[in-house]
Formats: C-alpha cells, sequence, structure tokens
C-alpha cells in the first residue's frame, strides 16, 4: 500500500463514506454509492492527503459531516475515532509504516450554514516511516 491508499484505508475504518477533500461526489453520486456499499449517504468522512518523507511530520485534517439535527450521533463517532487513533498502531506501507497520532486540539465543531448539517474537523500528526 502506498502513502495516498494508507490514508483511505485509515479513514475508511470507521463505518462511514470516506473520501479524499478534492474528490467528494455530487449528493445524487454519493448517493448511489451509499447504495451500492449499504453505508448511509448523510454521514461520511473528508481527509486531505499531505506527503512527506522520514523525519518530516506533516499535520492533515478530515472533516466528520453528519446530517442530522442534534450533535449525539456525531459526538459518539467522533469518540470512536479518538479511541482508535489512541490505540493505533503504524499503517504498514510497501516500504515502511504510517505512524498517525491525534493532533491538538483534535477536533473542532464547525458552523454550516445548513443547520442540518453537523461537522467536526479533526487534527491529526502523521509520520511516513519510509524512505521515500
Amino acid at each position: 500500500m502506498d502513502k495516498q491508499q494508507a490514508y483511505y484505508s485509515l479513514w475508511s475504518r470507521f463505518g462511514l463514506l470516506a473520501f479524499e477533500e478534492n474528490s467528494v461526489p455530487s449528493q445524487d453520486e454519493l448517493k448511489k454509492i451509499a447504495d451500492k456499499s449499504k453505508l448511509p449517504s448523510d454521514r461520511y468522512i473528508t481527509y486531505q492527503v499531505i506527503l512527506d518523507d522520514l523525519d518530516a511530520p506533516v499535520y492533515p485534517t478530515a472533516s466528520l459531516w453528519y446530517r442530522s439535527t442534534s450533535w449525539n450521533d456525531i459526538d459518539y463517532k467522533l469518540t470512536e475515532i479518538a479511541a482508535e487513533i489512541e490505540d493505533m498502531q503504524p499503517i504498514p506501507l510497501d516500504e515502511g509504516y504510517m505512524y498517525v497520532t491525534k493532533g491538538s486540539p483534535f477536533a473542532q465543531r464547525m458552523a454550516e450554514e445548513d443547520r442540518t448539517v453537523k461537522r467536526y474537523v479533526i487534527n491529526l500528526g502523521v509520520e511516513f516511516l519510509t524512505k521515500y
């Protein structure tokens, strides 16, 4: 697995659709993908792909998106993600590892124009323990 695939591997493990932030499908496409994957279309993760070499940590963000009138479900998912990252082993790559830690602050609620959209921005620290 290369570095880009490792990011997808990280974010797709939480039972939600996951998209690189520059590749989010339209709402219609999102519903089709969700139907095929049997995952909800109103809850998903978008994430940054930031790359560098050994001894050069990067600090990507991800966004957790839920359509709801309440913060309860998204708060629960954020707690699950935080626990997973705290206990995460380095992700194996073709030639090395991707080491992931919680950033500081770890997460921040974001206001959206549509009040039924709840969003957290999640901060990470990532180190690639690789030659390239």
